[in-house]
């Protein structure tokens, strides 16, 4: 299975967007999917339905930091280098949809929604398009981790 077909899944078995992506790449980051869904979870909804950043572009920032993310503050050169990719990675989505900004993702108005996740019905996956931001986002991740050849 990809790891769009991954991501699809997860979000259909009611994950939110950020953990659909992040929970896609367990055999890459290492971690088990428990762990990964609950750091991951506060990420849906544009950071828990602020409607910030898209929950599936942080679900990509996430994977990366994971795999190639740098832990000495002091080395600059991997701090940049490391956000030349994210911002590779937020450019790339953009460029395909836009904006990496949940609420103008989804035609919303300023400010964050109600902090109780919709039911995911037919109707809510027919009137929204996150699944399909979650492939997007995990087609990306795993551009740039085989670019940068990351495993």
């Amino acid at each position: 299975m990809s790891y769009e077909e991954k991501a699809r899944a997860y979000f259909k078995n009611g994950y939110n967007c950020a953990q659909a992506v992040f929970m896609a790449f367990s055999d890459v980051t290492g971690m088990d999917t428990d762990t990964a869904a609950k750091l991951s979870s506060s990420f849906g909804g544009g950071m828990g339905r602020l409607r910030e950043v898209c929950g599936a572009v942080s679900g990509c920032f996430m994977v990366l930091g994971a795999v190639m993310g740098y832990s000495d503050p002091k080395d600059t050169d991997a701090k940049k280098k490391h956000y030349e990719i994210i911002q590779e990675a937020a450019q790339l989505f953009r460029e395909e949809n836009g904006s990496i900004i949940c609420r103008e993702l989804l035609g919303l108005g300023q400010g964050p929604s109600e902090p109780t996740p919709e039911a995911r019905t037919a109707e809510y996956y027919k009137r929204r398009p996150c699944e399909e931001y979650v492939a997007i986002s995990a087609r990306i991740t795993e551009k740039l981790i085989n670019k940068y050849k990351i495993r």
